[in-house]
């Protein structure tokens, strides 16, 4: 088994800029963990891109309609937290 994954908010935080940094082909600086995903340029396919990555990295289920309902990154990392504790 794999070395374990940190799931405190801003470990999820760190993963979930680093992964859209690399999707949209920015910097991890410009992508702005408070702000809506649509300003960050994440569309629907994209959103359930991080979505199955961040299900196969934390091994946990999320409802699609999470990603509507926290529409950051800090808010699903924060919500991800929770559902992991």
């Amino acid at each position: 088994m794999g070395t374990a994954v940190a799931t405190d908010v801003p470990s999820i935080v760190a993963w979930c800029r680093g992964y859209l940094a690399n999707l949209l082909d920015v910097e991890e600086a410009e992508v702005d963990p408070d702000a809506d995903f649509d300003r960050l340029g994440v569309d629907s396919a994209l959103a359930v891109s991080l979505l199955v990555e961040v299900e196969e990295r934390y091994a946990v289920d999320i409802a699609p309609e999470a990603l509507f309902e926290n529409p950051t990154i800090t808010a699903v990392a924060t919500y991800l937290h929770e559902r992991l504790r």
